[in-house]
Parts: C-alpha cells; structure tokens; sequence
C-alpha cells in the first residue's frame, strides 16, 4: 500500500544501529512546514498540541478519533518523505474501536503511533493523578492494533506506551511493556521517568527492542540532548512542546506589543528585509510551488502572478 512508505523508512531508521530519531512536536500545518524548513527526518504529532490548537482544550482526554487523525493526515500530507508519528492516546475504545483508529492513522499515511494504558478519560503523562487499565485490556489494544496492521497489509510502527510508573511502579511498568511486545508492539515507550538512571535502566530492560523518548520542557522527566538519548540507547527521542511552547511565547509577546502600544512592529533581517511577513509565511506554505503548478496545468488564475 502507498500509505506505507513512511513507515517503511521509519522502520529502516529504527533498524539502524547508529540513528537516532529526533522529533520536533508539531500541531497544525504552519508548525510543520517550520519544522520541514529546517530540514527534520520525522516529525512528532503532539495530542497536547492538536488539544490546544483544534479545540483549546487541555491534555485531558477531550480530543477525538477524528480530531487526532485528520490533523495528523494532515501534517502527514505535507511531505510522504518524511515520516509523521503521532499520538493515538488511548486508541479511542475498546478493540474495535482501536483496530478503526488504527486504519484510520494507515490510511492517512502516519508512520507510527502510540497507544498507551490510562483510561479513556486520559490526561497528560506528566500530569498527576493518572488512572490505568489492568493490563489485559492495555494488551488487547495492543492486539487490537496489531491485528487492523496485518489486516490492512500495512508496516506501520506501533508503539506501546505505560504510565505505571506513578501508580504501579517501574517493575509493573516493565512487564506491561514486555507484553505488549509480545502482542505486537515494535517500540517501547516508558513515560513519566524521573531520574536518570530510570531512563538508561528501561533500555536495557526492554532490549532487543527499541525504545522511546518523551522530553518536556517543565514535565517530570530530567532532559537530555539527542546526543545524550542515543548514549542511553534510545532510538526515538521526540520533544513534544517545541511548537506549542514557541508558539505561546511568541503570540504572548506579539498580543502584548499590540496591546500596550497599538500595533505590531515589522521586525528587519541583516539585510534590511521584513522577517516573518506574510510573504514569507506564504512562501513556507508552498505559494511559489502552487503558482508554478497552475501555470504548468494550464490555468489561468496566476497568469499575472500572485
């Protein structure tokens, strides 16, 4: 299926014994086409952010199959080379729920995904006051997953995600994630760590299987540099905030400006040119490919130029 082509590079990289994925969390397209710029080989779908962004809403179990997938379509869409993974929270149900969500995200063309083991009404991992399933159920979305993959022909990534560190302990936690391999799973994802050597210590736990990486900035996780993650072992490391939290600050500072003196000032480049006009926004967007596009097929809408 074409839908795989992503996952199928995802899982070369994964394979390769001296990469490491490096992520940037993104939550809608303008977010995405920065990260793109700059030239990143996969991006992360933040469910915080499409939260934020879709539904300005909290990370508390509020978004949707349909919000979680048509925004990770999206950034998915923007460029097939790049691989998209993305949050799926709890999967959205039970099995056949999860085995929709899970054809849903082939068929968007998202290389990878994680489900974790909270309850529906789920809340972000570096929050308090967690509540998980047993872990039958947190294996059978496992399943659930595994089983719409094979169904579909599809090489898309899953990735088991616990948060039984809080509540239950590391050594629950791992067990949870040993089985959730067995059942299908390819990565293995321990969220909510609080020390250093926790981190190394699951890697070599879940060995052969890779591992993956959350860093918030102000979550309960010590952070490290990507060159620090790939010491420890990790293969995927993803820093979730970095659009929503630039984002936040920037509008904060661009309302704050407008307020107290009543316009927005340009800011210049070195060279004397508006940096971050609307051209330029534009222009990240793909505005100079569109044109050329319609004048190549023949239209006439860019005759004069845009």
């Amino acid at each position: 299926m074409s839908q795989t082509k992503s996952a199928t590079k995802l899982r070369q990289v994964l394979a390769d014994a001296d990469k490491i994925i490096v992520c940037p969390g993104v939550h809608d397209g303008l977010t995405a086409r920065v990260a793109l710029s700059i030239g990143f080989d996969a991006l992360y779908m933040t469910g915080a952010g499409t939260a934020a962004s879709r539904l300005g809403q909290p990370d508390l179990g509020l978004t949707t199959v349909d919000d979680m997938v048509t925004n990770a379509g999206m950034i998915a869409g923007l460029n097939r080379d790049v691989p998209v993974i993305a949050d799926a929270d709890t999967g959205f149900g039970g099995p056949l729920m999860i085995a929709r969500t899970t054809e849903k995200y082939i068929l968007q063309g998202v290389a990878a995904f994680h489900i974790e083991d909270q309850v529906t009404t789920k809340r972000c991992g570096h929050l308090t006051g967690k509540e998980l399933v047993d872990t039958n159920t947190f294996v059978a979305r496992i399943r659930a997953a595994a089983a719409a993959r094979a169904r579909m022909e599809s090489d898309i990534v899953i990735i088991a995600r616990t948060d039984a560190p809080q509540s239950l302990g590391y050594e629950e936690a791992v067990t949870r994630l040993k089985i959730a391999v067995q059942a299908g799973a390819d990565v293995a994802f321990l969220e909510g760590m609080r020390t250093k050597e926790q981190m190394r210590q699951i890697v070599r736990d879940m060995a052969p299987t890779p591992c993956f990486l959350n860093m918030v900035g102000g979550g309960v996780t010590p952070l490290v540099n990507s060159q620090e993650a790939k010491d420890m072992g990790y293969k995927i490391v993803i820093s979730p905030m970095a659009g929503l939290t630039s984002v936040y600050l920037a509008m904060h500072e661009s309302c704050q400006e407008l307020k107290n003196t009543g316009e927005i000032k340009d800011r210049y480049t070195e060279n004397g040119k508006v940096d971050g006009g609307v051209r330029d926004v534009f222009e990240l967007c793909g505005l100079s490919k569109c044109v050329e596009f319609g004048k190549e097929v023949g239209g006439v809408s860019f005759v004069n130029g845009a």
